[in-house]
């Protein structure tokens, strides 16, 4: 975009500081109708990458959500299977003695015991607590669980800074990260314990009729502790696809309203270059003024306070 001033006209604008600053009017307009042009352009630019960004976001949140319900499935058919295991041995009691008898036997004993003692006390390895989240994380958290709307889910999501919210996600992955480190040695232990008793004689259905509810019952509370896991790790996921479209509206609002500047500065170019022709310049000179101000100021606002 540039502006070329006739000779005509210029030789008909008075040599004095009044006939200079009308003369320079278009040019300095012009200037800034193009800056208003390249804000608003790198606005919509912003805009579009952020909304990509909360599209890839999005997916990965739909990923977490979709293990949660797989682990809650899992353990769900855990759950169902070991009530029918029950239901059909008659009341009969677990001889715990007889598995640890048995675990006793195996070569390099000690991971299958370790495993049976956590399975035949019921209960998930040690582990650290989770990671305490930022109070106003936890506040845009329980709005989004809540189902607040757009509107009043906002200011919690505004309060929040996005590096918050991504040091939360990598905290909570390494979290699901040391869980499973725990877990392995249970499961491998397990493992082992399992195959050696689906291999033993017939004589020792009991003991694989024992091993079976102990492991169901293990890998269901396994699979609830998984699925808790990553649903924390979706809900922050859901914080940060939010957030990342709120960021887009906002640059999509800017773009819209550097453009809007950029028309009254284009409108000033106009009217200048009308001002220099016409008899009356000082009217039409001071409306060029009048919105050429009125597009830098308004320009001004939009970059400091939208």
């Amino acid at each position: 975009m540039s502006t070329k001033i006739p000779d005509a006209l210029k030789a008909d604008l008075p040599q004095t500081k009044w006939g200079k600053v009308l003369g320079a009017t278009p040019i300095v307009m012009t200037v800034i109708a193009t800056l208003l042009a390249g804000l608003s352009n790198g606005e919509m630019t912003r805009a579009q990458y952020t909304r990509a960004l909360a599209a890839q976001q999005q997916s990965k949140a739909g990923d977490q959500w979709g293990f949660f319900q797989a682990k809650r499935l899992r353990s769900a058919i855990q759950s169902g299977t070991l009530d029918v295991v029950q239901f059909t041995d008659n009341g009969r009691r677990l001889d715990a003695d007889a598995l640890r008898a048995f675990a006793a036997t195996l070569p390099d004993p000690a991971s299958p015991q370790s495993a049976l003692t956590l399975l035949l006390a019921g209960k998930l390895p040690e582990q650290a607590a989770a990671p305490a989240l930022d109070p106003k994380l936890r506040a845009a958290l329980d709005g989004i669980e809540q189902g607040l709307s757009a509107d009043e889910l906002t200011p919690f999501l505004n309060a929040v800074p996005a590096a918050t919210v991504a040091d939360a996600i990598r905290a909570a992955q390494q979290h699901a990260r040391n869980f499973d480190s725990l877990l392995n040695p249970v499961v491998r232990g397990g493992d082992r314990l399992g195959d050696a008793i689906d291999a033993a004689s017939p004589a020792q259905a009991s003991l694989r009729r024992d091993f079976a509810q102990l492991r169901l019952g293990y890998s269901m509370m396994r699979y609830d502790a998984e699925a808790a896991l990553n649903r924390a790790v979706a809900g922050l996921y859901e914080v940060q696809v939010r957030q990342s479209n709120l960021a887009a509206e906002r640059h999509q609002r800017r773009s819209q309203r550097f453009f809007y500047g950029m028309l009254a500065a284009q409108a000033a170019v106009i009217i200048a270059t009308f001002a220099m022709a016409a008899r009356q310049r000082n009217l039409l000179w001071s409306l060029a003024a009048t919105a050429g101000l009125g597009a830098l100021s308004f320009a001004a606002y939009v970059f400091l306070y939208l």
